[in-house]
């Protein structure tokens, strides 16, 4: 028996688009309010497909390279007296 992943990664687009649009909006096409299950198991299923048949840059959560903040900017070195280490 195929696990959920293997599953979910074999939707059809049209359906993606509708658990998306689903997920986005908080409801199913006929008005009905998804579930907390219901969102988690379509986030799984769109998360399944893309990883499948969309590139990277397309997946849900996708940020794109990133740098670290801190490498773009220069901390200046700190020192601190004794005093300053102690609370009263």
């Amino acid at each position: 028996m195929s696990n959920f992943a293997e599953v979910a990664s074999t939707i059809s687009a049209e359906v993606y688009e509708s658990f998306k649009l689903a997920v986005e909006i908080g409801k199913w096409p006929d008005g009905r309010k998804l579930s907390q299950e219901q969102k988690e198991l379509c986030l799984q299923a769109m998360i399944a497909y893309e990883l499948k048949h969309l590139p990277e840059d397309q997946h849900t959560g996708y940020m794109g390279p990133q740098e670290c903040q801190s490498k773009a900017h220069e901390v200046p070195n700190i020192l601190f007296s004794s005093k300053a280490d102690t609370l009263h």
